[in-house]
């Protein structure tokens, strides 16, 4: 995922702007019509809901305990839910594209030529298997090569590529030292600057090698044991002993590293000058590790964790060479090993699937082939993708809830009795300039110079990485694109963009049951209203609202205004905090709080303008429900989630998002959920009105 992100979405499901709205879609990027509208539907599922329990008692199991009952975690999933159910329909749109392409025999050098050779490559498991190790046998050669410290430092730089965000909890972290983020500066909007995070681990986070928790501790265990087994079956000499060296070279990367929440912190960044690195981060060969990366004619790069990368930095001064050699050799296999034979992939499945999300089954491979070329080539895929499936009217009418959420957020602004009146009017207008695009890009991704080939599997991937790396590089001392997307339409997901106050909401979220333009408006409003509403609230989060309306870091709070706000937020950290998703873990409440904030204050506008949508009259009664309950109902039942524990665990370690059972409880701060479903005292979900959490 590309972006300096905030997120929706719990994409462990997957595996895993007053708005300046984009203009209509060009004659090339026109939809399907849509059929003509039949009587709306009620947009919820009845049979889901489980009557035997109390709303006040527990809302995510009212609203889906009869869906969890008879639900069943596919073999190769580690969850299942409505993301999953929405993620799957994109999928099939995604491999009927992809199947009328290749049997199109489109023309050489096109875009279309590419999508069908780089999937034909990746599904050609016969040539993968002839192929052996060489396709990564450079890169073992090379580090092998390694003599000295300054080697080292050029082979490090070589291989630092943009695979890291920020802001995204689930995707902090890289298996290379460093990773590479470009997008606009901190202070200054007119320019674009180069972010350097920490690295270096094959597990997801810094938890899993420091954690005295006992499963964390069988992890660690099942990982020595894969690293030993990834060796020996590459025929490396001692892959035991290489195996224990490199798991305690990770386990010092590990304590190195800062933790999530001080990652969150976006004023621990630090901008270097370049000659600052060998002064602030002393041990590594600076100037040769960003000649060797392509940046050594930048001015300054920004430090985002800068404790951290001076620690790691001095690791590779204190840490033998060949503990190092042996780790790039590891990671050149383990990070390519689903392209390579069938033995490689099975034991990296093995660890990663089956050992960290309790995944039996690995994909077909098909379908990690359409994955595959999604992200190497997400754009051109896209560009099809809505040509086929997206129609204009759909585009309008989320345009059309868009604005509507968004003249709400003024109007609750001016409400609150504890902001400034100089606040409020830079609140607003950091609406009033957001900028939001819906379905997909106005521009899209020039893919012409990238060369795929339809016999070189791992070489394709290798080069989409190094594309879209230079794509990255080049866009420094550039001003900044506030229209750039940095999801992909058939993403299903949604994403707030702090740097840009802009917001994307692709194609493949924009259909049932989130958005369906036949539904009853209280559905819509329930379901991707309050996605929309939660995007447009990660501008006032915790981490949001410490940026302007040109997307710079910059206080505009009054101390009066920020103590207000830091202090309910720290009731809805409390609140998170007691929740306790598996014996022993308890959420992070303040890992989580960005997304808790958004969820709240994103179903609160969301609320109110499905109310300004009825114009004053009564919402009509459909099969027994009122217009708040179906709106409630369909909130929860967005969230609908059904994970197997290993996949929850890890959420609950390493990802910013509460998980979904937990976000659909929400409720317990709206005073019209209580007003609908007659919560009362001494009932679990039960918050008297002074206790619920009121923060937008």
């Amino acid at each position: 995922m590309r972006g300096f992100l905030r997120p929706t979405l719990l994409t462990m499901a997957l595996g895993a702007c007053v708005a300046c709205t984009p203009s209509s879609a060009p004659s090339s990027a026109a939809g399907p019509t849509a059929a003509t509208p039949a009587a709306p539907a009620i947009g919820i599922d009845l049979a889901g809901i489980d009557k035997t329990v109390a709303p006040g008692d527990d809302f995510d199991a009212y609203a889906n305990g009869a869906w969890r009952r008879t639900a069943v975690i596919p073999a190769d999933r580690a969850s299942t839910g409505i993301f999953l159910q929405v993620f799957q329909a994109a999928e099939q749109r995604n491999a009927d594209l992809v199947k009328a392409i290749a049997a199109s025999n489109p023309a050489a050098g096109s875009d279309e030529r590419r999508i069908a050779d780089y999937y034909a490559a990746y599904m050609d498991e016969a040539a993968i298997e002839r192929a052996g190790l060489k396709p990564v046998q450079g890169e073992i050669d090379q580090a092998n090569a390694i003599a000295d410290k300054v080697a080292l430092a050029r082979v490090l730089g070589a291989g630092l590529r943009a695979d890291v965000d920020p802001l995204n909890a689930t995707n902090y972290y890289t298996d290379r030292l460093f990773g590479l983020f470009v997008t606009q500066d901190l202070q200054d909007p007119a320019r674009n600057t180069a972010y350097l995070l920490q690295g270096g681990l094959g597990m997801p986070n810094r938890d899993y090698y420091l954690s005295a928790d006992k499963e964390m501790a069988a992890i660690r265990d099942k990982y020595k044991t894969y690293v030993a087994a990834l060796l020996t079956q590459a025929g490396i000499a001692d892959a035991d002993a290489k195996a224990a060296s490199i798991y305690a070279l990770e386990e010092k990367i590990a304590k190195a590293q800062a933790s999530i929440v001080d990652t969150e912190n976006v004023h621990n960044a630090r901008a270097w000058r370049m000659d600052d690195f060998a002064k602030k981060a002393p041990g590594l060969d600076w100037a040769a590790y960003f000649q060797a990366a392509g940046l050594d004619g930048q001015p300054s790069i920004t430090a985002w964790q800068p404790d951290a990368i001076a620690q790691l930095s001095a690791l590779t001064a204190s840490q033998p060479l060949q503990a190092w050699k042996d780790w790039l050799v590891f990671h050149a296999i383990n990070r390519h090993a689903g392209l390579l034979p069938k033995a490689y992939a099975d034991l990296a499945f093995g660890f990663y699937g089956t050992t960290l999300s309790g995944t039996p089954q690995q994909r077909e491979r098909w379908k990690r082939a359409l994955g595959a070329v999604n992200n190497a080539l997400g754009d051109a895929v896209g560009k099809l993708y809505v040509q086929k499936y997206f129609p204009a009217s759909s585009r309008t009418q989320v345009q059309q809830l868009v604005a509507n959420l968004l003249a709400v957020f003024p109007e609750r602004i001016d409400k609150l009795d504890w902001m400034d009146a100089a606040t409020k009017a830079k609140a607003k207008a950091k609406v009033a300039s957001m900028q939001v695009g819906v379905g997909y890009p106005d521009t899209w991704r020039d893919y012409s110079s990238l060369e795929i080939k339809a016999d070189d599997a791992l070489g394709n991937a290798e080069r989409a990485e190094l594309a879209e790396y230079r794509h990255q590089l080049a866009k420094l001392g550039q001003t900044p694109d506030h229209g750039e997307w940095w999801m992909t339409p058939q993403t299903v997901n949604a994403v707030n963009l702090p740097l840009q106050n802009a917001l994307n909401f692709p194609a493949a979220i924009l259909e049932p049951p989130f958005f369906d333009p036949n539904a009853d408006a209280a559905a819509n409003y329930g379901s991707i209203g309050a996605v929309i509403g939660h995007e447009i609230s990660h501008s006032f989060d915790n981490l949001g609202s410490e940026f302007d309306a040109q997307g710079r870091l910059h206080n505009w709070w009054t101390p009066e205004d920020a103590a207000h706000f830091k202090a309910a937020s720290q009731e809805l950290v409390a609140q998170y905090a007691a929740y306790e998703p598996l014996p022993g873990l308890h959420i992070n409440g303040e890992q989580t709080l960005g997304e808790n904030i958004a969820d709240l204050a994103g179903l609160e506008v969301a609320y109110q303008a499905y109310r300004k949508s009825l114009g004053g009259q009564p919402a009509p009664v459909i099969d027994g429900l009122t217009g708040d309950q179906r709106f409630f109902l369909a909130f929860a039942q967005s969230w609908r989630s059904k994970t197997r524990d290993a996949a929850l665990r890890a959420q609950v370690i390493g990802d910013g998002h509460a998980p979904g059972r937990f976000r659909a409880q929400t409720v317990r701060n709206i005073d019209a959920w209580y007003d609908a479903f007659g919560a009362q005292p001494g009932q679990a979900l039960y918050l008297a009105p002074e206790a619920r959490v009121r923060i937008w």
